[in-house]
C-alpha cells in the first residue's frame, strides 16, 4: 500500500495553521460572512478576477490568491449553488481542490469546512475526496512525477459528535478505493491471475477478512466448466479468490454475497477484438478489484453482517486450447451453455462464481462486471447499469450507490430478452443479438442466481475514465468499492 497523508481535524484561525495552502470552498453569491479574515484579504481580488473572466466560479473552478499567513496562499474552489449540496459534490470538490493543490506543489493543505459542507457526512466525503486525489496513474514512470505528494490534510471548521468516526470511515473508504484503482491500472503482464490473488492477500492482511485461493485443480473439481473453459486458452493458470468476513457472535443470516469479474486481460479469445483499444482490456478485472477493495474496507469498518466475496480471475486468450464458438460447456450448476461468441466470457465467470457464492451460504447477491459495451452505449460514461429481480433489494443497492457517489441507472430485465438466448443443443447460448445487449447479458447471469435477491451492476462504461476531469484523473475510477462497503454498513446498521 502507498503511504497516505496525515489527516487531522484542527481548530483555530486559518491564518495561523501550518500549511502550504488553505482551501476554501465557495458558492454562488458567496459573501464570506463566516470568514472575515478571508473576505477582508481576498474578497476584492476574487471579485476582480471574476469580473475580468479569470475566474468564472463554475463548479470545480479554482483561483489562488496570496495571503500574509503561515500558509502563503488561499485556493478557492467553486461548488455551485449553496442549495442541493450532495455528498458526491462535496467529495468531488475536495478531490478537485486536492489535485489543484498538488499541481501547485503543496504538500500540507488545510481544507476549510463551512456552510453547506458542515456536518459529519460532508466531513467523511472531504476525507474521501482528498484521498482519492492522492492516486497516481503514472506509478511505473521512471521520471519524477509532476504532482507534489500530499503529506498532510488539516481539516478546519469540523466539530461535534462523530468527527473522529467520520474521518476514520472516510480514510478507510478512500484508501480502499485507491487500492482497487491500483489493481486496475496494473499491466496484465505483471497482474496475472496468480499475482492478483497475491495482491488480494496483502490487501486483506490484518483486516479480519480471510482469503482462500483455489487453483485450477480445485476449480475443476468443483465442476466450474464455464470459468475453466474461458481460462484454458491462456498459459496463465486461473485462480478463484474466496473472501469471508464473519464477525464474531453475529447471526448466520443474512449473508451478503459479492461477486466480481476478474478477467486480467481480455483479447476476446477466438472471437478476437479489434486491435484498437485492446490495451485497455487490462481493466476487465475492475469488478473483481472492486470486490477486493470493498472486502478490505468491510473488514476494517466491521459492520454486523456476514459477507462472502468471490472473484474468478483468469485471462481470455486465443490459442490451441481455447474454447471456441460452437463448443458446449457445463457449469457448476449443471446448466449447459453453447458458446456463440468467446468475447462474451465475463458472464461465464459470473455464472460459476454466483453458484459458488450460493453454495457458501450467500442469501443476497450483488455482482459487478465490465460486462458489455452495450451498457456504455446506452448510458455513456456517466452511469453503471443496474439490474435486479427483487425490488426492495435493488432499491437498497441503488441507495447505497447514491450515498457512495457511484451513479447507477436501472435497465430492464424481462423474460422476452431470454428468448434471444435459447440454444438448439444446450440450455442456453452465451451471447444474443446486438439488440438489448446489456439486458440479454444480465438475463444470462440471472439464470445462475437461483431465487435469491440479486443485483447486477454493469460497470463497463464507468470503471475507466477516458479523459481527465478536475476531480478525476484519466484512468481507473474504483467504481463500486464504496457502494459495496456502504451496502454492508447499511445492512449491519439495521441489526444493531
Amino acid at each position: 500500500m502507498t503511504s497516505l497523508p496525515v489527516l487531522q481535524v484542527v481548530g483555530g484561525l486559518l491564518s495561523e495553521l501550518p500549511a502550504d495552502l488553505v482551501v476554501v470552498p465557495t458558492w454562488d453569491d458567496d459573501g464570506f460572512e463566516d470568514l472575515a479574515e478571508v473576505r477582508d484579504l481576498c474578497g476584492a481580488e476574487l471579485a476582480a478576477a471574476r469580473a475580468r473572466g479569470e475566474w468564472r466560479g463554475k463548479p470545480f473552478d479554482v483561483f489562488t490568491a496570496p495571503v500574509p499567513w503561515r500558509a502563503s496562499r488561499v485556493l478557492f474552489v467553486a461548488a455551485g449553488p449553496s442549495t442541493g449540496v450532495t455528498g458526491e459534490l462535496v467529495r468531488r470538490v475536495a478531490a478537485a481542490a486536492a489535485l489543484a493543490a498538488r499541481q501547485r506543489g503543496a504538500r500540507r493543505v488545510v481544507f476549510c469546512i463551512r456552510g453547506p459542507f458542515a456536518g459529519t457526512a460532508s466531513l467523511q466525503a472531504v476525507v474521501e475526496g482528498s484521498l482519492l486525489a492522492t492516486f497516481d496513474y503514472d506509478f511505473l514512470k521512471t521520471s519524477p512525477r509532476e504532482l507534489a505528494t500530499l503529506e498532510t490534510v488539516l481539516i478546519a471548521g469540523a466539530s461535534g459528535d462523530g468527527v473522529d468516526d467520520a474521518v476514520a470511515r472516510g480514510s478507510i473508504l478512500g484508501e480502499a478505493t485507491n487500492a482497487a484503482r491500483r489493481l486496475v491500472a496494473e499491466p496484465s503482464n505483471t497482474l496475472t491471475p496468480t499475482e492478483f490473488a497475491s495482491r488480494a492477500a496483502s490487501l486483506l492482511e490484518g483486516t479480519g477478512v480471510s482469503l482462500e485461493v483455489l487453483d485450477e485443480g480445485r476449480i475443476s473439481a468443483l465442476g466450474m466448466g464455464l470459468f475453466g473453459g474461458v481460462a484454458k486458452g491462456s498459459a496463465e493458470p486461473p485462480r478463484l479468490l474466496v473472501m469471508r468476513y464473519e464477525p464474531a457472535g453475529d447471526a448466520a443470516s443474512p449473508v451478503l454475497g459479492l461477486v466480481g469479474k476478474g478477467i486480467t486481460f481480455d483479447t476476446g479469445g477466438i472471437s478476437i477484438k479489434p486491435a484498437e483499444g485492446m490495451d485497455r482490456m487490462k481493466y476487465d478485472m475492475a469488478g473483481g478489484a472492486a470486490v477486493v477493495g470493498a472486502m478490505r474496507a468491510i473488514g476494517l469498518l466491521a459492520p454486523r453482517v456476514r459477507v462472502v466475496g468471490v472473484v474468478p480471475a483468469c485471462e481470455n486468450m486465443p490459442g490451441g486450447r481455447s474454447f471456441k464458438p460452437g463448443d458446449v460447456l457445463r457449469g457448476a450448476s449443471g446448466k449447459t451453455v453453447e458458446i456463440t461468441n468467446t468475447d462474451a466470457e465475463g458472464r461465464l465467470l459470473l455464472a460459476d462464481a454466483l453458484w459458488y457464492a450460493r453454495e457458501l451460504g450467500a442469501t443476497h447477491l450483488v455482482d459487478l462486471a465490465t460486462l458489455t459495451g452495450a451498457c456504455a452505449v446506452a448510458l455513456g460514461k456517466l452511469f453503471a447499469g443496474i439490474f435486479g429481480v427483487d425490488d426492495a433489494w435493488t432499491a437498497s443497492v441503488r441507495a447505497s450507490a447514491d450515498a457512495a457517489g457511484d451513479r447507477v441507472w436501472p435497465l430492464p430485465l424481462h423474460d422476452e430478452f431470454l428468448e434471444q438466448m435459447r440454444s438448439d443443443i444446450a440450455d442456453i447460448i452465451n451471447a444474443g443479438s446486438r439488440w438489448g445487449g446489456a439486458s440479454t447479458a444480465a438475463m444470462f447471469v440471472k439464470e445462475f442466481t437461483g431465487d435469491l435477491p440479486w443485483v447486477h451492476l454493469d460497470i463497463a462504461g464507468v470503471a475507466w475514465a477516458e479523459e481527465a476531469k478536475p476531480y478525476q484523473p484519466k484512468g481507473p475510477t474504483g467504481f463500486g468499492v464504496r457502494t459495496l462497503a456502504q451496502l454492508a454498513l447499511t445492512i449491519g446498521a439495521t441489526r444493531e
